[in-house]
C-alpha cells in the first residue's frame, strides 16, 4: 500500500490508479540505472519518459536505440525524441491474445530493476517530502547494489 502523508509535488493517474509518485528510469541491457526521473503522478508516461531521456543525453551521446513499455507508445514521443537526437525507440507490447504471464523481450530488464530497488524499504513506500530526496533515495539504493556485487562477483 502506497502512502501520501508526507509534502511535496504529488499527482493521481487515473488509468494506472497511482497516487503519489512515478518513477521513471532508464537502465543499460545489465538493468544498471542511466537514468531516472520522479515527478507526480498526474504527469504522463509520454512526457516523463521525453524529460528522463533528454537529462541522459549530454552522458550518453553514444546512445541510439531505446526499448519502451506499450505506455510510451505514440507519435508525441517520437517527435519528441527526433527533437532531442538521432534516436530510434522500440515499443515493446504484450500481445492482444495473450492470457496470463508472458516474458516481454528486454522489458524485464527494467522490471528487474525496479524489483531490486524495491528491496531498499526507504523506497517500499513514498516517505520523502521532496522529489529531490525521493530521487537521491533511489541512487543511494542503486549504488548498495552495485556494491554489493562488486563484492560478491
Amino acid at each position: 500500500m502506497k502512502t501520501t502523508e508526507c509534502g511535496g509535488p504529488r499527482g493521481f493517474d487515473a488509468g494506472k490508479k497511482i497516487k503519489g509518485r512515478k518513477r521513471h528510469i532508464v537502465t543499460d541491457t545489465e538493468g544498471n540505472l542511466v537514468g531516472l526521473l520522479v515527478h507526480s503522478a498526474d504527469i504522463q508516461d509520454r512526457d516523463g519518459a521525453v524529460d528522463v531521456l533528454a537529462s541522459i543525453r549530454s552522458l550518453y551521446p553514444w546512445l541510439r536505440h531505446v526499448f519502451a513499455d506499450g505506455g510510451y507508445a505514440g507519435d508525441k514521443l517520437r517527435d519528441a525524441l527526433a527533437q532531442i537526437g538521432k534516436w530510434t525507440i522500440e515499443i515493446i507490447k504484450r500481445s492482444d491474445v495473450a492470457k496470463g504471464f508472458e516474458l516481454l523481450p528486454r522489458r524485464w530488464v527494467v522490471e528487474r530493476t525496479f524489483a531490486w530497488l524495491g528491496r531498499c524499504r526507504r523506497l517500499a513506500k513514498d516517505f520523502e517530502a521532496t522529489i529531490e530526496s525521493a530521487a537521491a533515495w533511489i541512487f543511494i539504493a542503486h549504488i548498495r547494489r552495485l556494491t554489493r556485487r562488486i563484492v560478491r562477483p
